[in-house]
């Protein structure tokens, strides 16, 4: 059974809905079967988080489970997935065991009596990466547009209303846990990192001299001692030392920086799955 042209932009609209609302989930793709199987090449399916079918079709109960686990491994790594379902016999036949993994290909048993082999491929689908700025300042505006081309979800907030080419939020109430840069510069600096660090966040930057940072920090651990452990972890100044002089240039280190970070987390998790 394969996708209609109906029920594939059915499937297609889902997929952006779900994309829009920054929901994490997995495209599980038949591309392979032998014998006797419910699902053929092309088959596709999303999947959330706890390995639930939301749309589509890979299968029946005897794929279900192997392709599940495999959706959940997938938005947990954030790495693809090929598994490979085989009849018992098979599996033996070929020296292999359930949940061995050899040459990439995961291999599972199919409990069908069909007796049939599927391979499926399994591809997480995650939200962009958030990077909140605070300042519309010429350094801001330069990280919101390079921001926003490196594949980031790019959010500008910024003490008052002002007229930008941006889209800008009017005060430093955000929610992310990803990455916050704030590039206030003179306006609204010690409420935009009051609010910085309000929350752990993967990596909190201030844009500015160290001197000016501490003197903000000092202000702020005065009115809230609790607040030290927070500022001690903000990268001051931010961004990646390569003598930086203009807005462009400081925006790219800081851009640098914060790749450096999120790839290095990328490695790490590549690095424990080994």
């Amino acid at each position: 059974m394969t996708l209609s042209q109906s029920e594939h932009s059915r499937l297609e609209a889902e997929m952006q809905a779900l994309k829009a609302k920054g929901v994490p989930f997995a495209m599980a793709t038949v591309v392979r079967t032998v014998n006797a199987t419910s699902a053929k090449p092309g088959g596709k399916a999303l999947l959330d988080l706890d390995g639930k079918i939301l749309m589509g079709w890979i299968g029946g109960g005897c794929a279900r489970g192997a392709v599940g686990k495999a959706a959940r491994e997938a938005i947990k790594t954030g790495e693809p997935q090929f598994i490979s379902l085989r009849p018992q016999e098979l599996l033996e036949t070929e020296g292999l065991v359930a949940g061995e993994i050899r040459d990439g290909v995961r291999f599972s048993r199919n409990g069908c009596p069909s007796k049939g082999t599927m391979d499926v491929f399994v591809e997480p689908v995650l939200p962009l990466p958030e990077l909140v700025i605070c300042g519309t300042g010429l350094v801001a505006l330069a990280l919101a547009d390079l921001g926003a081309r490196f594949d980031f979800k790019v959010m500008v907030h910024a003490a008052e209303a002002v007229e930008s080419d941006a889209d800008v939020t009017q005060g430093f109430d955000f929610e992310t846990h990803d990455f916050v840069v704030v590039a206030t510069q003179g306006q609204g600096d010690k409420d935009a990192l009051r609010a910085a660090v309000s929350k752990d966040r993967r990596y909190v930057s201030f844009v500015g001299s160290s001197k000016k940072f501490d003197t903000l920090a000092a202000k702020l651990v005065a009115e809230n001692p609790d607040i030290e452990r927070s500022l001690a972890q903000v990268k001051a100044p931010a961004g990646l030392d390569i003598n930086a002089i203009t807005p462009d240039e400081i925006a790219m280190s800081i851009l640098a920086e914060i790749t450096q970070l999120r790839r290095a987390n990328l490695t790490a998790k590549d690095t424990q799955n080994v």
